[in-house]
């Protein structure tokens, strides 16, 4: 009984701040642009985890760093970017829903590639899911165009992705502690973020104030809404399952929705919300096992 309730503790904490992480891309992006956001949110997410679990790096046997690599891969650094670019012509609320789409995209690659038995509810919701997805992305507002289609379409990548990554870490990294996992993760990531980083001309722009500022949210992206949960979902999928640490996707759009209704003026007409109803819907049968 204590783990259940562990578990949905987990799941609504992530919810809350992963919610929030789309009010913090859109504000960082005022200072920053899509490349800056990214690499910033992996280094400050990095620094924080190696200063905490340096050595958790000697945990992780040699055959292991292949399956490390990857689910940095599909796990961060890919939806980084995605997500930093995506956000630059569509809203939080509207991103937040289209990655509701991460635990139907997880029973996918689920069944497809990891062994997963599926019932036929489960390709019902799964169907549900890719109609709700289109209502959203194409019955948009007035001033979309099919430019921000295309973005909107970086969002479903994105959940794709972590689809991937929550069947990799349930299948070849369950052994490992949460917090060696996410150091791993990081650990490959830094460098080559950093790269990044310096070559878009960034450490130029450090005295401007909007880059000072937009670094304060940056920072508390990457250290609590990417490095801290990090760990809190790698733990949350070993201690239930993929599927279910996937359905925090419930969460979030209700969240993000809010707060940008509340901070950033944002609006949802009714072929959206009806859109956003029928992902919810999707997800829910495609994950209950029952």
């Amino acid at each position: 009984m204590e783990n259940k309730n562990y578990k949905w503790f987990l799941l609504l904490f992530l919810g809350v701040v992963w919610g929030s992480s789309f009010i913090l891309m859109q504000l960082g992006l005022k200072g920053v642009n899509a490349v800056q956001l990214a690499t910033l949110r992996i280094l400050f997410a990095g620094l924080f985890l190696l200063l905490i679990g340096f050595k958790q790096l000697t945990k992780i046997p040699s055959y292991k760093w292949k399956y490390i690599a990857l689910t940095a891969l599909c796990g961060t650094f890919m939806p980084a970017f995605l997500f930093a670019t995506a956000l630059q012509k569509i809203d939080g609320s509207v991103s937040a829903i289209l990655n509701s789409l991460t635990p139907v995209n997880t029973l996918i690659l689920g069944l497809l590639f990891f062994g997963l038995s599926v019932q036929k509810r489960q390709v019902f919701g799964v169907l549900l899911g890719f109609i709700g997805c289109v209502f959203l992305i194409v019955y948009g507002n007035s001033e979309n165009t099919t430019e921000n289609y295309y973005y909107a379409i970086l969002v479903v990548i994105a959940s794709i992705s972590y689809g991937l990554n929550a069947n990799l870490i349930k299948k070849n990294l369950s052994d490992l502690k949460p917090l060696t996992i996410s150091v791993g993760n990081f650990a490959i990531m830094f460098l080559p973020a950093l790269l990044i980083l310096y070559s878009t001309g960034f450490f130029k722009s450090l005295n401007q104030p909007e880059t000072t500022t937009a670094l304060r949210y940056i920072a508390i992206l990457g250290i609590v809404g990417t490095g801290l949960s990090n760990i809190l979902f790698f733990k949350l999928i070993q201690i239930s399952s993929p599927v279910f640490a996937s359905s925090v996707t419930y969460i979030i759009p209700v969240v993000a929705s809010l707060l940008g209704i509340l901070f950033m003026n944002e609006q949802l007409n009714s072929i959206q919300i009806f859109g956003a109803l029928i992902i919810l819907l999707g997800v829910y049968l495609s994950s209950k096992k029952k």
